[in-house]
């Protein structure tokens, strides 16, 4: 069975930077059609650079928030490649919060950009991939993979919007792993530790200190890079994992094995 995603077509939000990009390119190296998606048209415009029309690469930007948007997303990439097999959640926003505040929106906006976006996208990707699966006896009707983070299970009240969102993104995975299953199409998410994001890049050079302290309360030592997010994604993606859903898989350093709460989170 392997784990070859080849000639399949992903749609891939979160797209033009950081660890959306990277699984994006990923999927290209090893032989898929990617729809990147992303809200920054000019990011997108030139990491992904002109497509043609038989490119396996192609590029859509939008509020992924608007329900017209999202629906738009799936009509470009239908009409670019026929179909969708697989659908990468990576779109996502990390804000701080502070629990004592009434009027901090930090909850409910990080909860319509980490969640909702999410479950809208893949309802409908899911009905799409359901109704083009008519017919066919066997095998997966499709794979999706939401990015999750570690932060849904720690405790950081400065993070409480990030942390809620993330937990709620994985009781999401769970539940539409069930609803999905007789369908046979898989749900499942990797939750992320420190891994060499746009925004940890950023954090590093304002904090010269942060890269020891993050290093020292990760097993292996070191930072992750965005590509070996993007290879659990493929494995999960791909008929590889064919008996694996509702799972969060954790790719940490083993960072939560013994995390202390008051370490930073990325």
């Amino acid at each position: 069975m392997g784990f070859s995603i080849e000639g399949k077509t992903a749609i891939v939000t979160g797209a033009a930077n950081g660890i959306g990009l990277a699984v994006g390119r990923h999927f290209l190296d090893r032989g898929a059609n990617v729809m990147f998606a992303d809200m920054d048209e000019a990011r997108l415009a030139d990491e992904i650079g002109e497509t043609a029309d038989d490119s396996p690469a192609r590029y859509f930007a939008g509020d992924l928030r608007e329900k017209l948007t999202i629906a738009n997303l799936l009509s470009a990439t239908i009409d670019a490649f026929d179909r969708v097999d697989i659908l990468v959640n990576g779109s996502r926003q990390m804000l701080p919060s502070d629990p004592l505040d009434p009027d901090d929106q930090s909850i409910e906006t990080l909860l319509e950009q980490n969640l909702m976006a999410s479950l809208r996208l893949t309802q409908l990707v899911a009905n799409r991939m359901i109704k083009q699966g008519e017919g066919q006896e066997e095998g997966q009707l499709g794979a999706i993979v939401n990015i999750s983070s570690i932060a849904a299970r720690r405790t950081q009240p400065e993070l409480l919007g990030y942390s809620v969102s993330n937990a709620a993104l994985d009781q999401m995975t769970r539940s539409m792993a069930v609803a999905l299953a007789p369908h046979r199409i898989r749900v499942n998410a990797v939750a992320f530790g420190s891994v060499m994001s746009a925004s940890l890049k950023g954090a590093l050079k304002e904090n010269r200190d942060y890269r020891e302290e993050i290093e020292h309360n990760t097993p292996l030592g070191r930072i992750a890079s965005p590509r070996e997010l993007a290879e659990a994604v493929q494995w999960l993606a791909s008929e590889g994992a064919g008996f694996v859903t509702g799972q969060i898989m954790t790719v940490d350093g083993g960072r939560t094995l013994l995390d202390p709460v008051t370490a930073p989170a990325h």
